[in-house]
């Protein structure tokens, strides 16, 4: 429970926490590593690292890449269940919930389960929800499940809330790599009124304007990860921080 209590910890004392998704099929090697040294100072609180498709077996190399060079906690953000790594401080153990594709809710969490023991990771259950985002994302397409009508704010309050009662201990509104529109702040708003569980919201988020938007909707943690694939983005790492961070501004 270290790095869940940390997370809450982190919320507590800045009102919301900066995570910055690394996807391995992004950043490597040298690259990874000084990409990862940036976020250290930046006001980053955690480094997530996954993806939803992975092209080679680059995934435990880099896991050891960010562990070795992160001055925060390195949190797994499995996007199969080949993506399992003890260098890392915890998982995500992520559970599909807005789709119906029994192996996303349930079946490859069997399978990895054993692992993750043998390993020591600490486990963060999380009720992860596609959200509708204009376009389909690669989590979409490999997952073969629909997301949620971003329209349609008390179909996601209702699936939060069933991971709340499950003994999930996060929700994730995610718009999907890459996304065309963010998850709207209706959307956060109400699932936040809703649920007594933190709530993260990740995708299509490209300004720091974007991610205060989302803080002040009701994010307890945002994600930003393409965004910051481009090099010339870089700088925006504190300017993220800084905006996620309203109570340790204020």
């Amino acid at each position: 429970m270290k790095i869940y209590r940390y997370l809450l910890d982190v919320v507590k004392k800045k009102g919301a926490g900066y995570l910055v998704l690394v996807d391995p099929d992004t950043r490597r090697g040298d690259d990874l590593a000084i990409f990862v040294d940036r976020l250290n100072g930046s006001g980053v609180d955690a480094v997530l690292v996954g993806g939803s498709l992975l092209v080679d077996s680059s995934f435990q190399e880099c896991v050891r890449i960010v562990k070795e060079h992160s001055d925060i906690p390195v949190i797994i953000f499995p996007g199969s269940v080949k993506q399992v790594s003890g260098d890392a401080d915890a998982i995500l153990f992520i559970s599909l919930i807005s789709g119906r594709n029994p192996y996303y809710l349930f079946g490859e969490h069997v399978i990895a389960a054993p692992m993750i023991k043998r390993l020591g990771l600490e486990v963060i259950s999380t009720g992860y929800m596609l959200v509708e985002s204009g376009r389909m994302t690669t989590a979409e397409y490999i997952s073969n499940t629909k997301p949620l009508p971003s329209d349609k704010p008390e179909i996601a309050m209702a699936h939060a809330l069933a991971a709340q009662y499950m003994g999930m201990k996060m929700v994730y509104l995610e718009a999907g790599s890459g996304a065309d529109r963010s998850v709207p702040e209706e959307m956060i708003k109400s699932v936040k009124s809703y649920i007594d569980i933190p709530v993260i919201v990740g995708g299509g988020i490209r300004t720091p304007e974007d991610a205060r938007k989302k803080v002040m909707a009701g994010a307890d943690f945002v994600v930003t990860g393409n965004i910051l694939n481009d090099n010339d983005n870089i700088d925006l790492i504190r300017e993220f921080a800084e905006a996620v961070h309203f109570k340790k501004r204020g």
